[in-house]
C-alpha cells in the first residue's frame, strides 16, 4: 500500500517549501513531450452508473469535444470500497478491501492535466464515499502532486436549489488544499460547476442542469490546454 505516513507527517509539512513554478510537460519514453492532455471524472455515487456518472459522462464527452488531443477517463466508484480512515493512519481490519491505489495509480498518469469529481448531495453536501475519497487525497500532499492540475465539480440533488453550490464548494475547498486550478463551468453562466436535478431518477430532461456540465467539461479542457501550453 502507498500510504505509509500519518496525519503528523501532512502537518509537519505544512511549513515546507513549494515550487511556484509550473508542472513540467510529461514527455514519453524517448524524452519527446507528449501531446496528451488527459481530463479524468470521478463518479462518486454508492449507486454505479447513475445519475451522477450520467452526468459525468456528459461533461467528459463536452471536454473531448475541445481539441483532438484530449484523452478523457471516467472512473465510476459505485460499488467501490474506499477507506478513508486510512487517511488518518488506521490500518485496514483484516480481510478488508481497500480499491484506492488503483485510483491512485490512473490520477498520478503525468498526462492527466484536469480532474472533476462528481458527487450526488446528501443534506447540503457531498456523499460519504466522496469524502473518503477525498481524504484519501492527503497521499497526493507529499509532493503536491496535484498541483497544477485542473479542477472541476459537478453535483447532482433532487431539487434546483437543493444544496448542489454548497457541495461543490467543500468540492472546490479541498482541490485548493492541493494546490490545484479551479474553474466553473464558464461562460454565459460560470457560478460553481455542474448544477443538476434528478426528478424520479433522470437527469435526461434537465437541460439547464446538463448544458452546466457540458459546460464545465469544456472549461477544464481549455484550460488545461493553455496551462499546458504555458509549461512547454
Amino acid at each position: 500500500m502507498s500510504l505509509n505516513w500519518n496525519r503528523r507527517t501532512l502537518l509537519g509539512m505544512a511549513g515546507a517549501s513549494v515550487p511556484v513554478a509550473l508542472a513540467q510537460r510529461p514527455s514519453d519514453a524517448a524524452g519527446n513531450p507528449s501531446k496528451t492532455v488527459k481530463i479524468i471524472g470521478v463518479a462518486c455515487s454508492p449507486r454505479k452508473d447513475r445519475t451522477t456518472a450520467a452526468a459525468m459522462r456528459a461533461c467528459l464527452e463536452a471536454a473531448k469535444g475541445v481539441g483532438t488531443n484530449i484523452e478523457i477517463e471516467m472512473i465510476d466508484l459505485g460499488g467501490m470500497k474506499i477507506n478513508g480512515d486510512l487517511a488518518a493512519g488506521v490500518p485496514l481490519a483484516p480481510g478488508d478491501r481497500d480499491d484506492f491505489p488503483k485510483i491512485e495509480a490512473k490520477m498520478l498518469d503525468p498526462n492527466v492535466a484536469g480532474i472533476i469529481v462528481g458527487t450526488p448531495v446528501y443534506f447540503s453536501n457531498m456523499s460519504s464515499l466522496c469524502k473518503a475519497f477525498l481524504d484519501r487525497w492527503m497521499v497526493f500532499r507529499r509532493t503536491f502532486a496535484l498541483r497544477n492540475k485542473v479542477g472541476g465539480a459537478l453535483a447532482v440533488g433532487a431539487a434546483r436549489n437543493g444544496g448542489q453550490e454548497l457541495t461543490l464548494q467543500s468540492l472546490h475547498a479541498a482541490m485548493l488544499c492541493h494546490d490545484m486550478v479551479i474553474v466553473s463551468e464558464g461562460r454565459p453562466t460560470s457560478r460553481l460547476g455542474g448544477i443538476l436535478v434528478s426528478t424520479n431518477d433522470d437527469i435526461s430532461k434537465d437541460e439547464t442542469g446538463l448544458a452546466t456540465a457540458r459546460s464545465l467539461g469544456r472549461r477544464v479542457a481549455e484550460v488545461a490546454l493553455l496551462l499546458r501550453k504555458a509549461s512547454a
